[in-house]
């Protein structure tokens, strides 16, 4: 059976999001895709940036208020289910994906809304998942009610 006092030996998250904005930036100026600086994007865009942010703060201060690990790749120490995390069981994950996407659309650099996808698919894959088994584990009952009742991303 596979150790599962960490979800992961890596930081997964903060790793991806780093490479897909590097690459986000690098693309946008050696090939662009085709975009439009209309405020009907634009906006919408300033908006997912804020919400992005605003929720990522909300999420990281939840954390630290319930005196608990925030690293990816280290053991959960408690089982946050308020604050925002009644919302979302990965509202960092969420804000990371929103504020790319934001990013993307507020600047015209739709690389960035192509990496909040192809990251957040890929966080999903090498870190929720695992995380998830590494909460079943530690928190037993606690851990699958509040899975049952609280969507892993935004939307069951």
């Amino acid at each position: 059976m596979a150790d599962l006092s960490r979800p992961n030996v890596l930081p997964w998250p903060p790793m991806l999001l780093g490479t897909a904005a590097v690459l986000a930036i690098t693309l946008g100026l050696v090939a662009p895709l085709p975009t439009t600086d209309a405020g009907w994007v634009t906006l919408p865009g300033f908006v997912l940036l804020v919400l992005g942010l605003g929720l990522d703060i909300w999420a990281i201060l939840t954390m630290r208020s319930a005196q608990t690990n925030i690293l990816p790749h280290r053991g959960a120490d408690r089982l946050v289910t308020w604050g925002p995390f009644r919302l979302s069981r990965n509202p960092i994950y969420l804000a990371n994906t929103l504020l790319l996407s934001g990013i993307g659309l507020a600047f015209g650099n739709l690389w960035f809304v192509v990496f909040a996808l192809v990251s957040a698919f890929a966080v999903d894959r090498l870190a929720i998942r695992r995380e998830e088994r590494h909460l079943a584990q530690r928190f037993g009952r606690d851990w699958a009610d509040y899975a049952a009742t609280t969507p892993r991303w935004l939307i069951r």
